[in-house]
């Protein structure tokens, strides 16, 4: 569980991937060897305040001026594995998307435009010496998307309830080579099910962005700052990835009117959720 501290938790969820040291080329790997035997590994949270500091400097400061050389680190099965942070890659990559966030006279308050056009520049010199770069962490907030979910099973589901000093941990993790399994038999059962939709075309976003990485890799679902919004027992009873398997597994068997059903329990819990984005 994670501890609370005095940092505002944005509302988002994370998915991560996790990569095996040698998927990393040296030096990179070397670094990250040494990196995984420290016994002060930084916390989400620590990466969260060091972004919140950023983006509260005058003018604020919304990528950082260099990479994070930090990752969360997962050792299981005797292997060990690390999620880069990439931070500033993240922030570039965030920013191109503020625009379709707010409506313009609230973007340029939050972020002047001669900060975002730097910026900009910025990521563009950056990218042409990087055309292969790639994030790590994929961050989504006041929601989990639903194509995140077909990565994973209810089996998979790990819940922590909070307790005094804690706060609660919703989370999924499953091997590389079952998350791209489960995006292709969701991407056949949909495909065959209706011609088009923002479902399918999520879900092979995320299927490409999952073949960029080794396939010894870990795939985590975080619900992150979600767990601040969402009641403890509406938490407790959260098993989003069974209504979404239970809903492709309809799909399948041609059963319309049990997708339906399973589709609508999803709405009905993330549209509590969603609405609270614009409540006072």
């Amino acid at each position: 569980m994670t501890k609370v501290s005095s940092v505002i938790v944005p509302y988002a969820s994370y998915l991560r991937v996790y990569e095996p040291l040698a998927a990393f080329p040296e030096p990179e790997r070397g670094h990250w060897e040494r990196y995984a035997r420290r016994d002060d590994l930084p916390s989400y949270q620590e990466e969260l305040r060091r972004s919140l500091a950023d983006l509260a400097a005058v003018p604020p400061a919304p990528v950082p001026v260099h990479e994070s050389g930090d990752a969360f680190v997962l050792e299981t099965d005797g292997e060990v594995r690390v999620c880069p942070w990439r931070t500033r890659l993240r922030g570039w990559q965030a920013l191109g998307e503020l625009a379709e966030e707010y409506p313009l006279p609230v973007l340029d308050a939050l972020l002047p435009p001669v900060v975002r056009h730097e910026a900009s520049r910025d990521y563009e010199r950056w990218l042409a010496e990087h055309p292969d770069a790639r994030p790590w962490i994929r961050t989504s907030t006041w929601q989990v998307p639903i194509n995140w979910f077909v990565l994973f099973t209810d089996e998979e589901r790990q819940y922590a309830k909070g307790s005094a000093g804690e706060v609660p941990v919703l989370r999924y993790r499953t091997p590389m080579v079952q998350a791209r399994r489960r995006v292709a038999r969701a991407l056949r059962a949909l495909r065959d099910a209706v011609d088009e939709s923002l479902l399918i075309d999520g879900l092979v976003d995320v299927g490409r962005w999952l073949e960029e990485f080794h396939p010894r890799s870990l795939v985590e679902l975080d619900y992150g700052g979600l767990v601040h919004v969402v009641p403890a027992g509406a938490l407790a009873d959260d098993h989003s990835a069974a209504d979404v398997g239970e809903g492709i597994a309809a799909l399948r068997r041609g059963d319309e009117g049990g997708a339906a059903d399973a589709y609508g329990r999803l709405v009905e819990r993330w549209r509590a959720v969603r609405d609270l984005r614009s409540a006072n």
